[in-house]
């Protein structure tokens, strides 16, 4: 027995691009919506497949991610809960450059280009919206590549525990994908990741239980990080 639809308004008025549409308006887009449920190492769509509309995550995580020169995979962005992507290629009409597979079981919404493009036709402010929020993916993927030009990989490491600003000691980290993920994310090696945790934890100033993190000494952290 399939599990019944859910209705996609209530998600899509969450995300930033579609919180000031009226009910009328939210209901177009949303008959433009499908629902996908995509079982954990699955892929939702391949680099070079034909990009129709745009992403959002309801439950679970998806990677984005690539094949190096050298065959290793390379992970672009961890998607979670209440974030979209695919918007920026849905605008270029290109295929896809990127890889996507969902980290586990994912429930996702796929918003339609024909949709979208109708909506930016009829709805200037719409149009600032999604150019908002394309910039904004943009600043956090050049800040990305700032930090792994710029930083050391210890600083990378710590910065992703101190991502919360308001991170004390006694704070926990739950690391959201396995650290082998986690390491590709901060362009590091697994083995590298593991080292400088294991690291951090014999100085006293974190402390490691599989996948949870806990902040001892947060001061300490944030002088390393410089």
């Amino acid at each position: 027995m399939s599990s019944p639809k859910i209705d996609p308004r209530e998600f899509l008025k969450r995300l930033p691009l579609f919180a000031d549409l009226s009910p009328e308006e939210l209901s177009l887009v949303a008959a433009g919506t499908t629902e996908h449920h995509i079982p954990r190492g699955s892929a939702v769509f391949q680099r070079g497949d034909p990009c129709v509309g745009f992403h959002m995550v309801i439950f679970g995580q998806v990677k984005l991610s690539f094949l190096s020169s050298q065959g290793n995979e390379k992970i672009v962005e961890i998607i979670g809960p209440g974030h979209s992507f695919g918007e920026a290629l849905m605008f270029m009409e290109k295929p896809y450059i990127v890889t996507a597979h969902a980290v586990s079981d994912c429930m996702l919404l796929h918003i339609s280009k024909h949709t979208v493009f109708a909506e930016l036709a009829r709805n200037p402010q719409f149009a600032r919206r999604m150019l908002a929020g394309m910039s904004r993916r943009l600043h956090g993927l050049i800040s990305d590549v700032e930090a792994y030009s710029l930083r050391s990989g210890s600083q990378r490491i710590i910065g992703y525990l101190l991502k919360d600003d308001d991170a004390t000691d006694g704070s926990e980290v739950t690391l959201a994908v396995s650290k082998k993920l986690l390491a590709s994310r901060l362009n590091l090696t697994p083995e590298y990741f593991s080292r400088v945790l294991h690291e951090l934890a014999d100085q006293g100033m974190i402390a490691v239980n599989g996948r949870q993190i806990r902040i001892l000494d947060s001061a300490r952290l944030r002088a390393y990080e410089g």
